[in-house]
């Protein structure tokens, strides 16, 4: 009776340290889903305000050569910026899912 009670007592405590442990991880996840969901969002204002100050500044333009510098500028810049944005994104993404899967301690 007694191995069989010790047995029982064992398994509960695996069975309250594995839910903690699940309750961590989800937890991690998200935590790093909010924080990816902030980055993402303060992206978008950012490349939203871009379009408009292009839009303005396309409104000003007096020649075909003004509006084909804007356009190149812009496009350049646009890329230059979703090119860090997706790498920032990406590296927070993997953060979030290695802090998730990493055994606890």
């Amino acid at each position: 009776m007694e191995q069989a009670r010790k047995a029982f007592d064992n398994f509960v405590t695996a069975a309250q340290q594995a839910m903690s442990d699940l309750e961590g991880r989800a937890q991690t996840a998200r935590s790093g889903a909010i924080d990816v969901s902030g980055r993402a969002m303060t992206f978008a204002e950012r490349n939203m305000a871009a379009s408009f100050e292009f839009a303005q500044n396309l409104v000003r333009a007096r020649t075909a050569e003004d509006v084909l510098r804007l356009q190149t500028e812009y496009v350049k810049a646009q890329i230059q910026a979703l090119n860090e944005q997706t790498k920032e994104l990406a590296e927070a993404t993997a953060k979030v899912a290695k802090d998730t899967t990493q055994p606890r301690s």
